[in-house]
């Protein structure tokens, strides 16, 4: 089973891994076409105005831009899993799990990253700021990202099941042409969206603490908090929806 997460808008700083380079990420033989994205980026983030860096990077403290200036050919990295923070990964709370439990999200989760496109869980990245749907001037990273990795991340899913844990915002950079099946969440018969966050990072720990290889694994898991409560089917699309109880 392959897992699709979301990234987070919040980046641990520092890392300890070399620069990034052709072997960072997956789908080396595309690495030129993530150049394309992260020259533009680099670009701009050295030579912006506060106004299109603000545009860039969604935050207004000026002086926090110089975090974000250096360039990757000599910023270090750490794993995508780990630079990410936000409520998801607080959730997660990968750095407690098992080291079975962390080589299963190393290698069976593909994040989303608004600059660097799909990289598995386990891949390195440096520190970035890249507000979700933000052009970098008039490029759109995700149409590129979609244009150009959908047809490797189709050959490289295969047979798999695909849980889509993702937030819809990131259809944009990819849809699964198998079927695949996604979450939902209910409070009081509502649809949440801060929970959804929280339960999406719940249900990735449960299935690598479990090892789970399948969705009717899954749909076996006791997770606290959560019941089924539905199973909605489309021809491509499963939806669980699940009460937060």
């Amino acid at each position: 089973m392959i897992i699709l997460f979301s990234p987070s808008e919040g980046k641990r700083e520092g890392g300890e891994l070399p620069p990034l380079n052709q072997q960072s990420l997956i789908f080396p033989d595309l690495y030129p076409k993530r150049l394309e994205v992260i020259e533009q980026y680099e670009k701009l983030t050295q030579s912006g105005s506060n106004e299109q860096l603000y545009e860039l990077f969604g935050i207004k403290d000026t002086e926090e831009y110089e975090r974000y200036r250096s360039t990757f050919a000599s910023a270090p990295t750490m794993k995508a899993i780990e630079r990410y923070d936000g409520v998801a990964y607080d959730y997660l709370n990968y750095s407690v799990l098992s080291a079975d439990a962390q080589h299963y999200i190393d290698t069976r989760t593909i994040l989303f990253s608004n600059l660097f496109g799909p990289i598995r869980a386990g891949d390195s990245i440096p520190d970035y700021k890249l507000k979700q749907g933000s052009s970098i001037g008039t490029f759109a990273p995700e149409k590129h990202y979609k244009e150009y990795f959908s047809s490797d991340l189709d050959d490289m899913i295969g047979d798999n099941e695909v849980l889509d844990l993702r937030a819809g915002f990131y259809d944009k950079f990819y849809t699964p042409s198998m079927p695949y099946v996604t979450l939902k969440f209910l409070k009081e018969g509502k649809v949440v969206s801060h929970w959804a966050k929280a339960y999406r990072g719940i249900v990735l720990r449960e299935a690598a603490k479990d090892q789970i290889s399948s969705i009717r694994e899954l749909l076996a898991m006791n997770i606290d908090g959560l019941n089924v409560r539905e199973i909605i089917e489309t021809k491509k699309k499963k939806e669980i929806v699940y009460t937060i109880i």
